[in-house]
């Protein structure tokens, strides 16, 4: 099924109604977020734009609301009004709370082979960016390899039961329901828990920090994996152990960045980059670990905390063999990144062919992001009716932004 958005609010608009609310002046609000009244003002008449992790969560925690609230995320970029979306969230979660291992299962266990190529399919279509496609298949997997668990095979359902839920979490997220990945995320500790595999932990641990950082509780993805890679260290010869170590270190070092933290950010993103020297571009897990990944990790943090010029320098210097390898998700997030990075150094032209770009390997990813939304809208204001107008304009409607 073809995806396309609907009109979304801006979040400039959204800044000034939670703050009106409020009745708090721009100074006041500006202060709780640690930037100048001259900064909160044009964000919110959309003279600069939204679309800066760290600062929206700054903003969200100023305003005492969830992250989502503030961003207008909720599954609302598909077909009837997102009908689909939602429902595929709701049938997730309630497939997540019914896959306790407090719990005896409802049904009979499938064949553990079944479930892994089953877990292959959505992992595959995760990957992919398809997270409707996704979505549809992970409810009756959850329940089944909940059931397989209590079998023969449970070691084998245990760790399968933390990738699919990992997988779970990042499609919830991705569909526009952060608060829910991280459940989904903490459930997924729960099978890590009970197969007590280093590698599995970390992964469980990787799961719940992203899903944290989706909702601006950077510090909280900080602690989860400062404690993960201290417990996963001594275990790096395992299988995936250095991709896994590595992943954490990277998050690790986004977290910091978010902080504030810059110097120990970079010494975390060394002792990734180290790791991804012995391991290579890996599809371990389905991280897609490696030297690639962690320029795409070094783009996205400098368009949120850094210079965007070092963005762009990294985007243009990144190895072409290198992105290709890595998953559609991952080079999609490349060039969202990258777009955003160019767009705040006023080389627009080149930011919509990165939006272009990113959305022709992954639609749904481009067209549910309220980042890319509010680029769009910032490349909207800024335009003369110059060159890619007509691309401008058409993608402008695609992502919900009133042209």
């Amino acid at each position: 099924m073809r995806s396309r958005s609907i009109a979304t609010e801006p979040i400039g608009e959204r800044l000034r109604m939670l703050r009106l609310q409020r009745n708090w002046s721009i100074r006041h609000a500006a202060s709780l977020a640690g930037i100048s009244h001259v900064q909160w003002g044009r964000l919110e008449r959309g003279e600069r734009s939204a679309d800066n992790r760290f600062m929206l969560a700054a903003l969200a925690k100023a305003l005492n609301v969830p992250l989502a609230e503030l961003t207008g995320t909720g599954a609302v970029g598909l077909e009837h009004g997102g009908t689909e979306a939602k429902t595929a969230i709701y049938h997730t979660m309630q497939a997540v709370i019914e896959a306790d291992l407090e719990d005896a299962p409802a049904v009979a266990a499938t064949p553990i082979e079944r479930l892994v190529e089953r877990l292959d399919l959505v992992v595959d279509l995760r990957l992919k960016c398809d997270y409707i496609g996704a979505a549809k298949l992970i409810p009756s997997l959850l329940q089944d390899l909940h059931a397989a668990a209590f079998g023969d095979e449970r070691e084998r359902a245990l760790e399968a039961l933390v990738l699919a839920q990992d997988t779970a979490s990042f499609v919830v997220r991705y569909l526009g329901d952060p608060t829910s990945s991280v459940m989904i995320a903490d459930r997924g500790r729960q099978a890590a828990s009970y197969l007590q595999d280093p590698v599995m932990l970390g992964m469980a641990a990787w799961s719940q920090a992203h899903a944290a950082s989706g909702c601006g509780l950077y510090a909280r993805a900080l602690r989860i994996a400062e404690r993960a890679v201290t417990e996963l260290e001594p275990h790096t010869g395992n299988p995936h152990g250095k991709e896994m170590l590595g992943q954490l270190y990277m998050v690790t070092g986004f977290a910091k960045w978010a902080l504030g933290d810059t110097a120990t950010a970079e010494a975390a993103i060394a002792e990734a980059a180290k790791l991804a020297q012995l391991t290579g571009q890996s599809p371990a897990l389905g991280l897609n670990f490696g030297p690639t990944a962690i320029d795409v990790w070094r783009v996205s943090i400098n368009a949120d905390a850094g210079d965007p010029r070092v963005a762009v320098r990294i985007a243009q210097d990144a190895d072409p063999a290198g992105l290709a390898a890595v998953s559609r998700s991952r080079q999609a997030a490349f060039y969202i990144d990258t777009a955003r990075a160019l767009s705040s150094i006023n080389k627009d032209t080149e930011a919509l062919r990165m939006l272009l770009h990113a959305e022709r390997l992954a639609p749904q990813r481009v067209r549910l992001s309220p980042l890319v939304s509010e680029t769009v809208r910032h490349l909207l204001e800024k335009s003369r009716r110059g060159s890619g107008w007509t691309e401008l304009r058409a993608l402008c409607e695609r992502v919900g932004v009133q042209p």
